[in-house]
């Protein structure tokens, strides 16, 4: 990922009943703001307590086992208006790694979507995050064949008209990961919050 100048947080827009499942999202010349500097090296776990960070490579699966999620991952940018992608709505859902953010394990918050529900459908591959509690964990694939387990901080449901950019795709110095659906009570435009899992890097494998 070039170095790139942080500029202006675009806000989504709307959210339809099928989308819009990323709240607020970083324009293309974000990703810099994920990222340490290059002069502050990642922290070892030594002085951290956590494992250390993973280089770059792209997430092809993810599995969270306390809700019985398996999925594939697509690769999301951003829709022609500056907001995030979201998966396509399909009868197999899956879920999608946006990729203007670090890969899994890279220090830095990780950005993983996926629907709750998906029309005639019916449930999408997040349709159980809320369900998630502390200590439970997700483990992200790799491309290059290594594992990136996570273990649940803590899950917040927000309204999207307040949805914690800072917290979501702000700069930290460890690897995290986010997970992001629709959720709370639907409204015209379709779901009024969103569900989000904060989970940090806490083993490798492969």
């Amino acid at each position: 990922m070039t170095p790139l100048s942080r500029r202006t947080v675009v806000t989504a827009a709307a959210a339809s009943l099928l989308a819009g499942c990323a709240g607020r999202a970083p324009d293309r010349t974000a990703p810099a703001a994920h990222r340490r500097p290059a002069s502050s090296p990642p922290p070892s776990a030594a002085s951290s307590g956590t494992p250390t960070a993973l280089g770059r490579s792209t997430p092809v699966r993810l599995r969270i086992p306390a809700i019985g999620v398996d999925t594939p991952l697509l690769r999301l940018g951003l829709a022609a208006d500056g907001t995030v992608q979201v998966p396509p709505v399909t009868a197999h859902d899956r879920a999608g790694w946006y990729r203007y953010s670090p890969t899994p394990g890279q220090t830095g918050p990780s950005v993983i979507l996926g629907h709750v529900t998906v029309g005639a459908y019916g449930d999408g591959v997040f349709r159980r995050l809320a369900e998630l509690r502390r200590g439970e964990q997700a483990v992200a694939r790799l491309e290059n064949g290594r594992a990136a387990v996570f273990t649940v901080d803590r899950v917040r449901t927000v309204a999207k008209t307040a949805f914690p950019t800072e917290d979501v795709y702000g700069d930290v110095d460890r690897p995290e990961l986010r997970l992001i659906t629709c959720g709370g009570p639907r409204g015209g435009d379709g779901y009024l919050d969103n569900v989000i899992v904060f989970a940090t890097l806490t083993g490798t494998a492969g």
